[in-house]
């Protein structure tokens, strides 16, 4: 069931997404989720070797020299990854400033009812963000961001990947029903994209910096660019 006090925070978020993220209903979820719902998305990762590896904190790693990936050569993944976030105004250090914020409510107690396996998967998800849009070839648009996390969950049935469709979903039809065609259509695509191609949720992306993107994505079964309707 959904709880009186985590009704609060969704209500927040379907509101107005912008100020209360999803990250944070992420985060505050865990204090009033069920037992059964935590132990079904804990089993739901440790049943795959690969994505057990994903939530043991064992892929978490220091965020890579930006400056370093500056310089690589055009082409590559290290260099495809400065650029997107050069190009998309995104901070060095945005990597850092979440694994704060993550170590600061656990600190103050908020993260309590989180399992160990969803804490360090989402930091490792957080990490693997960007990189994901430069293999998907999904922009930073709404709908391309979109478009990604529904590609996500399609891929790895992780709780932060369906609140936010769940967000979106409950936005189209409560506030702006003129976002449902091409709210479907995002979440339609990054979802057959995600069920059609490799599974690239726990890659060791910062270990192919050097290699040709072209070659890393048609490795994944990725060519040309993702279509979006919009």
């Amino acid at each position: 069931m959904i709880t009186e006090d985590f009704g609060k925070s969704l209500l927040n978020t379907f509101n107005d997404p912008h100020v209360h993220k999803v990250h944070l209903l992420f985060n505050e979820w865990w204090q009033e989720a069920s037992q059964k719902a935590k132990d079904s998305y804990v089993n739901i990762i440790n049943s795959d070797s690969h994505f057990a590896k994903f939530a043991s904190g064992a892929l978490y790693t220091q965020p890579i020299d930006l400056d370093a990936a500056g310089a690589l050569p055009i082409g590559t993944v290290g260099r495809a990854y400065h650029d997107w976030i050069v190009d998309n105004n995104l901070i060095a250090a945005i990597i850092t400033n979440y694994q704060a914020l993550h170590d600061s409510l656990a600190d103050a107690g908020k993260l309590d009812g989180m399992p160990e396996e969803m804490k360090h998967a989402v930091l490792r998800s957080y990490q693997t963000h960007d990189f994901q849009h430069v293999i998907t070839g999904y922009d930073s648009s709404p709908f391309g961001e979109l478009a990604l996390q529904a590609f996500g969950l399609a891929q790895l049935q992780f709780p932060y990947f369906s609140m936010w469709l769940s967000v979106t979903t409950t936005r189209m039809t409560y506030i702006n029903p003129n976002s449902i065609t091409p709210a479907m259509d995002a979440i339609s695509a990054g979802w057959t994209l995600g069920r059609n191609t490799a599974n690239i949720q726990c890659e060791e992306w910062e270990s192919m910096l050097d290699q040709p993107l072209a070659d890393v994505r048609a490795r994944y079964g990725f060519t040309g660019s993702p279509r979006l309707t919009v």
